[in-house]
C-alpha cells in the first residue's frame, strides 16, 4: 500500500512540474511547441556551426541541404525571445554569414 501512495506521490509531481514548466513557457508568451522547435533548432544550430567552420567549399548538394537546415532554424530562432538565445548569437551570426556567401554564390552562378 504505501508503494502505491510513493508511486501515486511521485507521478502527481511530475505532472505539477509539466504544468509548471507549460505555464512559465505561455507566460514567457510562447507556444510550447515553438518552445520545443527552438530546442530543436539549437542543435542544430550547433551542427550547423560545426559545418561552416569546418567546411570552406561545399558541393551543390551540401549547399542546398545547409540553406533549407539554415532557414529552419531562423525560423525556430525568430518565433522566440532574443532574451532566449543571446548566448548562441555567436553561433547565430556564423551561420548566417556562411548563409549569406552561399546564398550569393547560388545567385552569382
Amino acid at each position: 500500500m504505501a508503494i502505491f501512495i510513493i508511486l501515486y506521490i511521485l507521478i502527481f509531481a511530475i505532472f505539477a512540474l509539466a504544468a509548471y514548466a507549460v505555464l512559465q513557457i505561455k507566460l514567457f508568451g510562447m507556444n510550447v511547441k515553438d518552445f520545443w522547435g527552438f530546442i530543436q533548432a539549437n542543435q542544430t544550430l550547433d551542427k550547423l556551426y560545426r559545418f561552416a567552420k569546418t567546411y570552406e567549399k561545399m558541393s551543390t548538394q551540401q549547399q542546398i541541404i545547409y540553406l533549407s537546415e539554415a532557414e529552419k532554424v531562423f525560423d525556430a530562432f525568430e518565433k522566440v525571445p532574443d532574451a532566449l538565445w543571446e548566448e548562441e548569437y555567436d553561433k547565430y551570426s556564423e551561420v548566417l554569414s556562411k548563409y549569406k556567401d552561399i546564398k550569393m554564390i547560388r545567385w552569382a552562378s
